[in-house]
């Protein structure tokens, strides 16, 4: 398990390292030894001591405060996805234990009488739900015993999905970024932690996207899927919380056309 504050000070680790001086308005002195800013650059543009910053980098300070979360964001050249990532990795760590959500009964009955494909993941994706037109167009989630019925664990370890997704590198890249905001909130947790040790072993493609850190908030967009049946298809897909439970997101995704 991470000690507090590590996913915090790997994230502000991975947005220094990825800026050049000239993007933030520093003279380029020639070659450095490390990619990116150094500390001391970043903790003079956020305003704040190097110390202070050298120690929120690892993992040893207390969490910012909204002032400095602010100035970091702001010295970061951060997007919006990733300004709201770091908040919730300053303020928003979940302390209680994980448990596999259970969709309601109710929840259950409206995913089998859509009339489109839809499934319910939770927060740390295991699929609790989905209909018959889901399982057409995705595969078959049922396939996996319940035990191990992730979303993660179906796109990286399942040869047909990597078959059926058209642009499986482009949509497994984007799955990682929208997990990794989730998974930093639960990095305590051995639920969250041993699935992504599972993933970085079992996936190479996994464990090197993994190290980028990317966080991505984007909850539609398209994909496109090759059907064994019905040939290629463009889809379009949106998420919904359950106000009933907000940890499980409704999925559901209409077909535009055949490419």
């Amino acid at each position: 398990m991470d000690k507090p504050n590590a996913q915090l000070g790997n994230f502000l680790r991975q947005r220094r390292e990825r800026l050049r001086p000239e993007q933030v308005g520093l003279k380029n002195l020639g070659r450095r030894r490390t990619p990116g800013l150094r500390r001391e650059e970043v903790a003079e543009l956020a305003n704040i001591s190097t110390d202070w910053y050298v120690r929120l980098e690892q993992g040893r300070q207390t969490l910012p405060s909204q002032k400095t979360i602010e100035a970091l964001a702001k010295a970061l050249r951060l997007t919006e996805s990733e300004t709201a990532h770091l908040i919730t990795l300053a303020t928003g760590r979940q302390l209680r234990p994980f448990q596999v959500e259970k969709a309601p009964a109710s929840l259950q009955r409206i995913v089998k009488a859509i009339h489109l494909p839809a499934y319910v993941i939770g927060q740390r994706w295991d699929i609790v739900a989905w209909n018959d037109l889901a399982a057409d167009v995705y595969g078959d989630f049922g396939r996996m015993p319940k035990s191990r019925r992730n979303l993660l664990r179906f796109a990286f370890t399942d040869p047909e999905v990597r078959e059926r997704l058209a642009d499986w590198e482009y949509e497994a890249r984007h799955m990682v970024a929208r997990f990794r905001e989730a998974y930093d909130r639960w990095s305590h947790d051995p639920a969250f932690t041993g699935l992504v040790d599972e993933l970085i072993n079992g996936s190479p493609e996994f464990s090197r996207w993994w190290q980028d850190h990317a966080v991505s908030l984007r909850a539609h967009g398209h994909k496109a899927i090759r059907h064994p049946k019905r040939g290629s298809l463009l889809l379009e897909y949106a998420t919904f919380q359950s106000n009933e439970n907000p940890d499980l997101c409704l999925i559901l995704s209409s077909q535009i056309e055949n490419l």
